[in-house]
């Protein structure tokens, strides 16, 4: 079997998971687990239609770290509940979901599946950084476009985007971004940068929207390259120049934003698929009424 490794976006996905399945089942005490069934359906298809060798659940220890938002208060603002000082702050997660998330840590921790996260970032960070270091193909799977940006088709690192739902998944590579946006993905990030992200609280240049963005970056190469030909004259309309170049204190700090971290210290973590503790498995499954979607996750994993 020819290696391959999956990164699970685990927060983008049990998100997904709890609005989409119908919150009908569930255990014994009248807990809702439909997110838990949700995931584990997730990831029985993704292992049976993908085949990976290798598999982590990339973890949000932070969701919204410090230092982003000190770069950019409006990060994520809107999906802050409630602010705390010493950080991080909580996010909007409803209480049926929230009383599910340990039961999650759970389930993947007796299919052997490792939860790997880092201190002040994102999963977005962890899926970088081990996505960079990768010595195999990579699978992200995720709903975030945010994660186009590590794209390679050289070394084999495509998108399995959840956006459309689990019954259309979509194989992204650099000709899909392309065709997507007019960008190749390895310039994804700067433009974001350019043309702004509500649902991450990223403003973007005001007047510069996707067309203008590609355009301007199928040109110059890069938003350091496009900004150096705002300096000079050379960039663009006089239009846009004036746009880029009065958002140039949101431009010195929006890069760091949102390219993710490649470069992390983790901790050790084995992500080779398998084997399951069966036995612990279907305790778990009978004490919480994970039934089918249980028996399916152990169906699609090694033992």
């Amino acid at each position: 079997m020819t290696d391959r490794i999956m990164l699970l976006d685990t927060a983008s996905l049990y998100f997904r998971a709890f609005y989409g399945v119908p919150d009908k089942v569930k255990a014994a005490d009248g807990s809702s687990v439909n997110a838990v069934r949700g995931l584990l359906d997730m990831i029985a298809k993704l292992v049976t239609t993908y085949g990976p060798t290798r598999l982590v659940a990339c973890w949000d220890d932070d969701w919204r770290p410090a230092w982003r938002v000190d770069l950019l208060p409006s990060y994520k603002a809107h999906r802050v509940v409630e602010a705390v000082a010493a950080g991080p702050d909580v996010e909007e997660v409803p209480d049926p979901l929230e009383a599910q998330i340990p039961l999650i840590r759970e389930a993947l921790a007796v299919l052997g599946i490792p939860v790997v996260g880092a201190a002040a970032h994102e999963a977005d960070d962890v899926i970088g950084t081990l996505a960079t270091r990768a010595d195999a193909p990579v699978d992200i799977v995720t709903g975030d476009r945010d994660l186009f940006q590590l794209v390679d088709d050289d070394r084999g690192i495509r998108i399995i985007y959840t956006a459309r739902g689990m019954s259309n998944l979509e194989i992204v590579d650099d000709a899909t971004v392309m065709g997507k946006y007019g960008v190749h993905a390895a310039q994804y990030a700067d433009f974001a940068v350019l043309r702004g992200d509500p649902s991450d609280g990223l403003p973007g240049v005001a007047g510069i929207g996707e067309k203008s963005a590609a355009s301007l970056l199928a040109a110059h190469g890069s938003l350091d390259a496009i900004r150096a030909a705002v300096a000079d004259g050379t960039a663009g309309t006089p239009a846009q120049r004036a746009k880029i170049a009065a958002a140039g204190a949101y431009l010195d700090v929006a890069p760091t934003v949102v390219r993710v971290a490649r470069d992390l210290t983790l901790a050790p973590f084995d992500d080779a698929l398998g084997p399951v503790d069966d036995a612990a498995a279907t305790a778990l499954a009978e004490r919480w009424n994970l039934g089918s979607s249980m028996s399916r996750a152990l169906a699609a994993l090694p033992h």
